[in-house]
């Protein structure tokens, strides 16, 4: 194409490239959990994590069983960019960029080792940060620690990954005896562990792999907590180029299994946090409790979670990044996917604004709320239902008694106050007017007087009489009215 003209080469500085890849943005979890990615295309059944502490001398490994690498292939998988995002791949293949392994363990590490075993021959290579930079060229170090060369004895084929001067997890001067960096570490792998539990649930539900977190077996976390018989399924949803949808909306509080289930299903980002949707490739997800820019967060949509399943063929048109944590729709489907997610929010409000009741109501019978909202322009009430058969057995109480009557009923008022569904519309509303607005001004005034009355005949004066009534709520809120008795 180019014959006529002259061309030039212009090869990446080495380690100012390698510091760019550094700069991707990867969290330790996201990094650890592309690891794994490798193991599982790779065939493994198990993958070991473990880490060593040791102050800025920590070391991080992840080690499975499968299939391995030749030398060959293993150099050609230290090479950065080691594959073609556009060719077509299998359809269980994890990567993508083929940046994987090397931008992630080049945002935790300034040492990665990688030992392979295959065909009962073991191979090792390290790329060395620092010794790139010292000699500024693309070349790996045939090193690895004696500790870790004989890793793959106990299995046939397999690789692990070793990660050494960890510089962006612990500060590289750290000492072994820090007690408060070690209490950082270990927190930082909590969120490790956490993740990976959410982001390979599947794998994990399906027997497909095991990953152990030390020497116990890490447990999968489904947002979608099949378990639970009173959560909501949504029909599938079918989407151009083999994309589905499936929403759930879970169960409120009262109607969960247990309470131990219902704090497991918040999950590691919380209730509100984990609302929205969760974006598998495969098996794998990707990006987890996100509105996708189509909604805010909202408390009283919490219960709501939709999956949407790609195929790996879809990677560039949801333009999945590099550390496989970022999706966006592509505008052709937006549409449908904004439709189907309303449905599945606004059955997610009614469970949390009826506190589950909404799924207990039966054909042919009548629900009695304590309490009704009513809304007046840009304000809400909230008044005693008249019509609930308590109010009503409360008036026939008061008949014969009326002090225990008026007792029974302020006590199940004050225990039954709808503050979530107040909480909700306060938040829902931001251009929200004051509720002392919806108050009638003829009852206000008639009961003032009567008060007013009762305090002159307790002979107070007309003016303390007022002062007394300006610190009764909701009084307070007439002062003029409360001037011209």
């Amino acid at each position: 194409m180019y014959e006529d003209f002259e061309t030039q080469e212009a090869v990446p500085e080495a380690a100012s490239m390698i510091e760019t890849f550094r700069a991707i943005g990867y969290s330790l979890e996201t990094a650890v959990a592309d690891i794994i990615d490798n193991s599982i295309t790779a065939g493994a059944k198990h993958v070991t994590i473990h880490r060593f502490w040791d102050g800025g001398k920590t070391i991080i490994t992840i080690k499975d069983d499968g299939a391995g690498m030749t030398n060959d292939e293993l150099i050609h998988a230290m090479r950065p960019g080691a594959q073609n995002p556009l060719i077509e791949r299998d359809e269980k293949d994890l990567g993508r960029f083929g940046l994987g392994l090397k931008t992630a363990s080049f945002s935790q590490c300034r040492k990665l080792t990688v030992i392979s075993k295959k065909n009962k021959k073991v191979s090792y290579w390290t790329w060395d940060l620092d010794f790139v930079a010292e000699c500024k060229k693309w070349k790996l170090v045939h090193w690895c620690l004696d500790t870790f060369k004989d890793s793959l004895n106990d299995v046939s084929s397999g690789t692990i990954v070793i990660w050494s001067e960890l510089d962006r997890v612990i500060p590289t001067r750290t000492d072994n005896t820090n007690e408060v960096e070690k209490e950082k570490f270990s927190k930082a792998m909590e969120k490790v562990r956490d993740h990976i539990a959410m982001t390979f649930h599947r794998f994990i539900e399906d027997k497909q792999i095991s990953i152990i977190w030390g020497s116990h077996a890490i447990l999968p976390w489904n947002p979608f907590c099949p378990s639970e018989s009173k959560r909501q399924s949504f029909p599938v949803d079918y989407l151009s180029g083999g994309v589905t949808l499936t929403g759930v909306v879970l169960p409120h509080k009262l109607n969960f299994s247990n309470e131990t289930a219902f704090h497991q299903a918040e999950g590691p980002n919380g209730w509100s946090g984990q609302q929205g949707f969760y974006v598998y490739r495969g098996k794998r997800l990707l990006l987890s409790g996100d509105w996708l820019g189509l909604f805010r967060k909202e408390e009283c949509y919490k219960l709501a979670r939709i999956a949407i399943d790609l195929p790996n063929s879809q990677d560039a048109k949801w333009q999945i990044d590099i550390k496989k944590s970022k999706a966006y729709p592509p505008s052709y489907c937006r549409e449908q996917i904004e439709q189907y997610a309303r449905k599945v929010r606004l059955y997610a409000e009614e469970v949390f604004r009826h506190r589950g009741k909404i799924l207990k109501q039966r054909a042919g019978q009548q629900f009695y709320p304590l309490w009704l909202e009513k809304r007046k322009d840009s304000s809400w009430s909230y008044v005693i239902n008249r019509d609930n058969p308590l109010i009503i057995h409360f008036k026939k109480l008061a008949e014969t008694n009326p002090s225990e009557a008026i007792n029974q009923m302020l006590l199940l008022v004050e225990s039954n106050v709808p503050t979530k569904v107040i909480f909700y519309n306060e938040a829902k509303d931001e251009n929200m007017h004051d509720t002392y607005k919806m108050l009638d001004e003829v009852t206000i005034h008639q009961t003032a007087k009567a008060l007013y009355d009762s305090f002159i005949s307790q002979d107070k004066s007309p003016l303390q009489a007022k002062a007394l009534l300006k610190i009764i709520e909701p009084f307070n809120y007439f002062e003029d009215l409360i001037d011209s008795l």
